[in-house]
């Protein structure tokens, strides 16, 4: 039993490899020859769901009385800035001003209708939660949840994720399931609940069912195998040939030098923006056209 040596799996990878194994290779596996970093690809959506994530959750960090206490829309735009601009993928300020205006009603949203953000939270003492998956299989299951509500009455704990996309979470998503086993295995109190916070358009939680840790453990697992198996024999093909599809094209673009380096995110991954929606707006933002 090797860490260093276990596939590592997560909501984003799993998800990632059922869409497309070239996908999957791309944004997991590859490594750029040059800088020996992973490859990742920011767009306006991942931007503003980065910037309200980063305001929201770090509000778990402090204790409850203090929460509140310096305005979510300073924190908002202190996180808006490390996306402003091509850096978040925006075409011009009119985008980005609509993907911002969005950003900061969700803000306001929370501020006025904290609800479980005013309340006891647990925090898993891991930088990045994760158990054995399969300890015969030499997998591990990872991932970080957005929130965890605390319910002193029973000792019990709640998984909240917040939403910043207009669409549903759908019914066939891993992303509970793969929350619950972590919950369950990183940390000692029950789950009793799970929410979604859709914050585009809610001001309440959305209770979900919460799925059969057997049942969950199984189904990973059994995808987990299937990318192991697909990583041994360096296979990853994209289901649509040699066209792509949409969800390995965008990365394609990046090998073939169509993408602009804009910076790196916390785990050191390259981070690009493809040229073709850039090349005659570069800098929109300051009036430049290159």
């Amino acid at each position: 039993m090797d860490k260093y040596t276990a596939l590592w799996v997560s909501h984003s990878s799993i998800s990632a490899f059922l869409e497309c194994p070239r996908s999957y290779f791309l944004k997991n596996v590859y490594k750029d020859p040059t800088s020996g970093h992973k490859i990742k690809l920011m767009s306006p959506p991942l931007a503003l769901g980065q910037a309200v994530h980063e305001v929201v959750e770090s509000l778990s960090e402090l204790k409850t009385d203090l929460r509140f206490q310096k305005p979510l829309m300073d924190k908002f735009e202190a996180a808006w800035k490390k996306v402003s601009g091509v850096s978040g993928g925006f075409e011009d300020k009119d985008t980005e001003y609509k993907y911002k205006s969005r950003g900061e009603e969700m803000i306001r949203k929370v501020s006025k209708n904290p609800g479980p953000l005013g309340e006891l939270a647990i925090k898993i003492n891991m930088d990045l939660p994760h158990f054995w998956l399969s300890e015969t299989d030499n997998v591990i299951l990872c991932g970080k949840i957005d929130w965890l509500r605390f319910h002193p009455d029973t000792d019990t704990v709640e998984i909240i994720d917040f939403k910043t996309s207009k669409n549903d979470e759908g019914p066939d998503s891993l992303q509970l399931p793969i929350y619950h086993l972590l919950v369950h295995y990183c940390q000692n109190r029950p789950v009793t609940a799970a929410s979604y916070w859709y914050l585009d358009r809610s001001d309440e939680l959305t209770p979900q069912k919460l799925p059969d840790l057997v049942k969950s453990q199984e189904k990973i697992l059994k995808i987990a195998k299937r990318i192991k198996l697909q990583r041994s024999l360096n296979k990853f093909d994209c289901p649509e040939g040699d066209k792509g599809c949409r969800a390995c094209r965008p990365y394609e673009a990046i090998l073939r030098g169509e993408a602009e380096l804009v910076g790196h995110d916390t785990f050191r991954a390259d981070v690009y923006v493809l040229k073709t929606k850039f090349s005659n707006t570069r800098d929109a933002f300051s009036g430049k056209i290159l």
